[in-house]
């Protein structure tokens, strides 16, 4: 073998580990890419019950139940459509009816999201921004003007 061809093949195998690399890195990345949702959405979507997404739109009013130690029922709205969540641990402090939630997790067998996180909003002026584009799509949230 001469030198330039020990050089190229030394060359060729980089970027075969390189490309090797890139590849699963993109595969566990895909892996746990979780999806987008809002209530009304899960009616056209083909989601897989075990597969994990993210719901969000709003806590309905009227809907929170406290059960055993820290599980708590609510549901998400849209205000055109409604989900029942199921959630055990413990929930943001501004956790509350009417305002903008997101939560990650799997459908069950009974139809019931099961969430494994609650995300809130942290104060007046905010809400999730995957949440806030989609009520505002379906003319249900306005941005408050601010100060």
């Amino acid at each position: 073998m001469t030198r330039k061809q020990k050089r190229l093949s030394v060359i060729a195998g980089g970027l075969a580990f390189l490309g090797a690399a890139t590849g699963l890195t993109f595969y566990a990345l895909g892996q746990k890419a979780s999806y987008f949702y809002m209530p009304a959405d899960l009616t056209t979507a083909s989601v897989q019950p075990g597969q994990r997404i993210r719901l969000g739109g709003l806590v309905e009013k009227g809907t929170i139940q406290r059960g055993q130690g820290a599980t708590v029922a609510f549901s998400v709205t849209d205000t055109h459509k409604s989900v029942k969540v199921s959630y055990t641990g413990i929930l943001p402090d501004l956790f509350r009816e009417e305002q903008g939630v997101i939560t990650e997790g799997t459908f069950g067998p009974d139809g019931v999201f099961v969430a494994d996180s609650v995300l809130a909003k942290h104060d007046e002026r905010y809400m999730p921004k995957e949440v806030a584009d989609g009520l505002k799509a379906k003319g249900v949230w306005q941005e408050s003007k601010s100060d």
